[in-house]
C-alpha cells in the first residue's frame, strides 16, 4: 500500500483546509470558494470568434454606444459621433472586456514576475499578459470567459482603459459627443445608464466566479445600486441563455431576474 510523504500530506491537509475556511468565511454571493466560472473555452481568440458568431450574429450592437456594426465589424457611427479620440479606432468594433484584463491579471504571479518559459526568440524574458497566457489555465479561462465580452466601438474601449466606473454627473465631458453619453473625468468613467444594469451584473459575476479577482467596497457598493436600479432586458436575457450553452455555467446575476421573461420559442427549445 502506498504511503503518502509527511510533506505530501501536509500539502494536502492544509489545502483542504484552506478551501473550507475559505468557504465558511465567505459570505453571500460575492465570494465563492466553489464557483468554476468558465471551464470550457481556453482560447481568448476561440471565445472571440464565439462571440460574433454565435452570441451576437443577430444582434450586432455595440455596449456603451448601442451603434449596430456590419458584418465585418464596422460600426454604423451617427454624424454628431466626435471622431478626434483615437480616430483609427473609432472605425472597427473591438472585443470589450468589461471587467479589464489586467484588474485580474495583475493577480497572477506570472503577469508580475513572469515565468521561466517566458522567453522570446531572442532568449529575452518576458512577463505580462502574454507571459501569464502562455503558462496558466486559470488566466486563460477568466480572459476567454464570454460574460465578460462585449462588442465595443473602438474608439471608446481605447478611451475607456482600465479605469474604474463611476458616476460623474453632468460636469464630466462627453468625449464622444451626445450620441453615446460616455462621461469621462481624469481616470474616472461613467457609462451611459443602458448599459449600467449589464456592467454590474458582469462585474458582480466575476467576483462571484473567480475568488481571486476582488472589488474595491466602493466599486461593489455601485455595481449592487446599478444591478438593482437597472434589471435586464430581454436581449440581456437571451446573451446570457446563449452563453450558458457554449460556456456551461450561468450568471446567476441574470439568470435569477430572467426566470419571468420570456425568450423565443426557438432559443427556450435549444
Amino acid at each position: 500500500m502506498c504511503r503518502l510523504s509527511q510533506t505530501v500530506f501536509r500539502h494536502a491537509t492544509n489545502t483542504v483546509l484552506t478551501l473550507w475556511l475559505l468557504g465558511f468565511f465567505c459570505v453571500g454571493v460575492t465570494c465563492s470558494a466553489w464557483a468554476l466560472g468558465n471551464v470550457r473555452l481556453l482560447s481568448y481568440q476561440e471565445a472571440r470568434r464565439i462571440l460574433y458568431a454565435e452570441i451576437y450574429a443577430d444582434h450586432r450592437i455595440t455596449l456603451y454606444c448601442g451603434f449596430s456594426y456590419s458584418t465585418d465589424r464596422q460600426p454604423m457611427l451617427p454624424e454628431d459621433f466626435c471622431l478626434d479620440v483615437f480616430h483609427d479606432r473609432a472605425l472597427r468594433v473591438e472585443t470589450e472586456h468589461v471587467v479589464p484584463v489586467e484588474n485580474f491579471g495583475r493577480t497572477f504571479v506570472e503577469w508580475r514576475e513572469g515565468h521561466s518559459e517566458c522567453v522570446d526568440s531572442l532568449g529575452r524574458h518576458f512577463r505580462g499578459r502574454k507571459c501569464v497566457g502562455r503558462v496558466n489555465e486559470e488566466f486563460r479561462r477568466m480572459e476567454a470567459d464570454l460574460y465578460n465580452l462585449y462588442p465595443a466601438v473602438g474608439s471608446v474601449n481605447a478611451l475607456r482603459s482600465n479605469f474604474n466606473f463611476q458616476e460623474l454627473g453632468q460636469d464630466a465631458s462627453l468625449p464622444f459627443g451626445p450620441s453615446c453619453p460616455v462621461r469621462m473625468q481624469g481616470r474616472r468613467i461613467e457609462p451611459p445608464e443602458k448599459s449600467r444594469g449589464t456592467i454590474a451584473r458582469t462585474y458582480l459575476y466575476m467576483e462571484a466566479n473567480y475568488p481571486r479577482y476582488r472589488m474595491s467596497r466602493q466599486q461593489r457598493q455601485l455595481m449592487h445600486i446599478w444591478n438593482r436600479n437597472y434589471p435586464p432586458d430581454a436581449w440581456e436575457c437571451l446573451r446570457a441563455k446563449r452563453i450558458q450553452r457554449v460556456q456551461g455555467n450561468a450568471n446567476s446575476f441574470v439568470e435569477d431576474p430572467c426566470s419571468t421573461i420570456s425568450l423565443p420559442a426557438n432559443e427556450r427549445e435549444k
